[in-house]
């Protein structure tokens, strides 16, 4: 890897609280980065204001011999799905175009009392319905590799934010891999949690029963670090878990004797040569450092793709029902009636992926469809997970590629929405069964970047993460 303009996000944190760098300085240093690369379109607004006010309370503090965080004076960017104060939350739509969050993302306030300084809202697809940030109501962000390809979605933004090094590391979300698959296509760390271990409150929602929470970085000790700062239960949240007695920021263990299973579904059709000549390559340095690898197979996988696009959209269609033009957002002021007001502020402020999915989900949940669509999706989902369970009594670890290509073209699957969903077909398995997945940089092919994904059983967080760092030292 390159070297960074960046430290470690630990070293950072470290160097404010000892007065030898200045949390001003480190948030106009991420402001001029990002003002420097606008052309690449990954930022949708900055919370410059904000960002120096705090950072400036942050250096008086410390002048004053006062306790500041772990975090302290560490700039990141927040994907526009995160309500944050100082710049408007749009989740990257029509509908939202200036709307002010009320509150803050229980997220971004844990980060904010560790000290950590939101310098900037990420661009993403629309609602997070992508898989190319070409859904976006505003503008497509582009690779950092390449401009002419696309930099993964929905958390696109944000990996390209971080690989670009604008700030020391951005948040996503991940509700089929939208924080995997971006991190592959950009060359950056992807972390998503086990499912419930970061709180939602304060992010707008997509698949509420899918949706996670995750850091985007540069190396996997950062990730943990800021996982480490956001986990844990919320009372906002009733879906969260509890955090590692442990912790999350600690990485210690050993590659020898762990055992490794290969997903053989991930490895066969589909899969570009290139990206499967790097996992197999990653898969023989694990094997030299002394990890026991196996294949396995797990057969419900080649449904998991339909499954999750007849669940996800079930969702969307309920959670963007809020989205009616009445109590915030965009309203359509030329409507005669209720009926008008509903339908001209969804149809003008919808985008076509966001209508799409709605028009499925709504679908699916209908009377006469629901038993052969819905019902029979969620029956797969927990064979699926029954399979995953069984896998982890064999194995430490699952190992596979994020997905089957690099970054395609902008453009490329604009017109065949069925090509598009394809790319989360090696992400959406660990939504589904709730267990916690990371993205690693395994190299380059024809100058792109190809991430391998490992998986772990739901709540061996802490485990993963030690498993990731030994990896990407062999990878580097």
């Amino acid at each position: 890897m390159a070297a960074s303009k960046w430290s470690p996000i630990a070293e950072l944190a470290a160097k404010v609280q000892s007065g030898d760098l200045k949390a001003v300085d480190l948030v106009e240093q991420s402001l001029k980065a990002i003002a420097g690369n606008q052309d690449y379109q990954s930022i949708i607004a900055t919370t410059e204001k904000r960002a120096l006010q705090r950072a400036s309370e942050i250096d008086g503090r410390i002048a004053k011999g006062g306790k500041v965080g772990r975090l302290a004076g560490v700039p990141f960017i927040a994907k526009d799905n995160f309500l944050v104060f100082g710049a408007d939350t749009t989740a990257a739509s029509n509908i939202l175009k200036g709307f002010e969050a009320p509150y803050q993302a229980t997220a971004i306030e844990k980060l904010e009392a560790e000290g950590a300084i939101c310098v900037a809202k990420a661009n993403l697809d629309a609602f997070a319905h992508g898989a190319s940030t070409e859904n976006s109501d505003f503008f497509t962000t582009k690779n950092p590799h390449d401009k002419t390809r696309v930099p993964g979605g929905s958390s696109g933004g944000s990996a390209a934010a971080v690989a670009l090094e604008l700030a020391p590391f951005a948040l996503g979300t991940d509700t089929g891999g939208s924080i995997r698959q971006p991190s592959s296509f950009c060359g950056v760390v992807g972390y998503k949690p086990t499912y419930g271990l970061v709180s939602r409150s304060g992010v707008v929602a997509m698949g509420s029963s899918l949706d996670v929470i995750g850091p985007l970085t540069r190396t996997v000790e950062d990730a943990a670090l800021v996982l480490d700062a956001m986990a844990g239960r919320d009372s906002l949240d009733g879906t969260t878990i509890e955090r590692d007695e442990v912790g999350y920021a600690t990485l210690q263990g050993s590659l020898k004797g762990q055992k490794i299973g290969v997903i053989k579904e991930y490895l066969s059709e589909g899969i570009a040569p290139d990206v499967k000549q790097l996992i197999e390559t990653a898969v023989e340095k694990l094997k030299e450092a002394g990890a026991t690898i196996t294949e396995l197979s797990l057969p419900s996988l080649p449904a998991a793709l339909a499954v999750y696009y007849v669940l996800c959209p079930a969702e969307v269609s309920s959670n963007l029902g809020r989205y009616d033009g009445q109590r915030y957002g965009y309203s359509y002021d030329k409507a005669k009636d209720l009926d008008a007001s509903y339908s001209g502020s969804r149809g003008r402020g919808f985008g076509k992926e966001a209508k799409r999915r709605i028009m499925i989900g709504t679908y699916v949940l209908s009377s006469g469809y629901y038993d052969a669509y819905y019902k029979q999706a969620q029956t797969v989902r927990t064979k699926l997970i029954n399979e995953f369970g069984d896998a982890f009594k064999q194995v430490d670890f699952l190992f596979g590629p994020v997905a089957p290509t690099t970054a395609f073209k902008i453009g490329e699957n604009s017109d065949n929405p069925l090509h598009m969903y394809l790319s989360d077909v090696m992400t959406v398995a660990a939504n589904l069964a709730g267990v916690p997945a990371i993205s690693l940089p395994a190299g380059l092919s024809q100058g792109l970047p190809v991430g391998l994904q490992l998986m772990a059983p739901q709540r061996a967080d802490r485990q993963l993460l030690a498993m990731a760092k030994h990896a990407e030292e062999l990878l580097v």
